[in-house]
């Protein structure tokens, strides 16, 4: 499995979104200069997120971004799957979306690769954005604290 760089961001901003949610909306402007996005490439992963039903908008001076779900309603793999597709190294053994394997594929291979689509699904399917939310606040008080002069 590999993460594209639009992955990449649309996870970042998920976590952004996390870490102000319910409180805050944030602007595409303030998203872009936080996560370091190019701002045409972040309207592109919001619409995506939107038709995803993971972000909404609100217009006005006081609109932006924000979460449709409770950051622990949303899971990691739940993300990576819509911007990436499936998990698995060769989408025909994907339990959700199953198609006929290639004929080249040895059939020996084929439990290998699915035990590792499984492995992958199990880890990505266990952590929210609610556990990514305090990771990511715990890393931050401990950059603090550990900072010295």
């Amino acid at each position: 499995m590999k993460i594209s760089y639009k992955c990449g961001y649309s996870l970042k901003v998920i976590l952004d979104l996390s870490v102000h949610y319910p409180d805050k909306l944030l602007s595409i402007k303030e998203l872009a200069v936080r996560q370091d996005i190019p701002k045409k490439f972040l309207e592109q992963i919001l619409l995506d997120l939107k038709k995803g039903g993971f972000v909404d908008s609100r217009k006005g001076p006081k609109g932006g971004y924000f979460l449709v779900r409770t950051p622990g309603d949303i899971l990691l793999g739940d993300v990576i799957r819509h911007i990436e597709g499936t998990v698995y190294p060769i989408p025909c053994i994907d339990p959700d979306k199953p198609t006929k394997c290639d004929e080249r594929i040895s059939r020996f291979f084929i439990p290998i690769w699915l035990d590792i689509g499984n492995t992958i699904t199990k880890i990505i399917d266990s952590i929210n954005f609610e556990d990514l939310k305090q990771r990511h606040l715990e890393s931050l008080k401990k950059f603090v604290s550990d900072y010295q002069i």
